[in-house]
């Protein structure tokens, strides 16, 4: 019991020297722009799994926010929502389009968040498309492509893999997961 207490007293610190949305904004205002990429983190069954289970994954996740630099470097992840949560739904629900847009930063995305408006930019849809959206499509996954690569540097935390912890601490864990990334590199 002593060993776990530790351990969620380590997390609690670690948790509490992450950015919030705020300061990540203020370090962001200096980048050309951001990427914006959701993560579904694969989570043990719980009781009241329903919100948990992800249709897309056939398992119980729960979904991850992050925002990464031009360059590939995490920057910030949102508090953990529940799988079932599309992308788009949790970056509205914790006010990061607005955010972007309060700070006049551009922002590239995935599919996931067409719709969002202002800053965010994402790819064309469709099978049949002309010439410069296919280029634009082209460029845009050229870009993309760095957020991938951080969100895969993320994932490399074991822990990450699949949490075996209540579901109300899953976002101190990946906060502390991002506070020990920026020290690691």
């Amino acid at each position: 019991a002593t060993v776990f207490r530790y351990i969620r007293e380590a997390v609690e610190v670690l948790s509490a020297l992450a950015p919030s949305l705020a300061e990540a904004m203020r370090t962001i205002r200096a980048k050309a722009f951001v990427i914006l990429d959701g993560t579904l983190l694969p989570i043990d069954r719980i009781a009241a799994d329903t919100p948990h289970y992800s249709g897309k994954h056939k398992r119980h996740r729960v979904n991850a926010q992050v925002l990464t630099d031009p360059f590939g470097r995490l920057l910030w992840a949102s508090p953990a929502l529940p799988g079932s949560t599309h992308d788009l739904t949790a970056a509205r629900r914790h006010g990061i389009t607005e955010a972007l847009a309060d700070a006049g930063l551009k922002c590239w995305a995935d599919k996931a968040y067409q719709g969002a408006g202002g800053p965010v930019r994402v790819p064309f849809r469709g099978r049949r498309l002309k010439r410069w959206k296919r280029r634009h499509n082209t460029t845009h996954a050229k870009i993309h492509c760095v957020g991938e690569q951080a969100m895969a540097t993320l994932k490399d935390w074991r822990l990450l893999r699949k949490l075996r912890c209540s579901t109300n601490r899953i976002t101190d864990v990946v906060k502390a997961v991002l506070v020990l990334h920026h020290a690691s590199a």
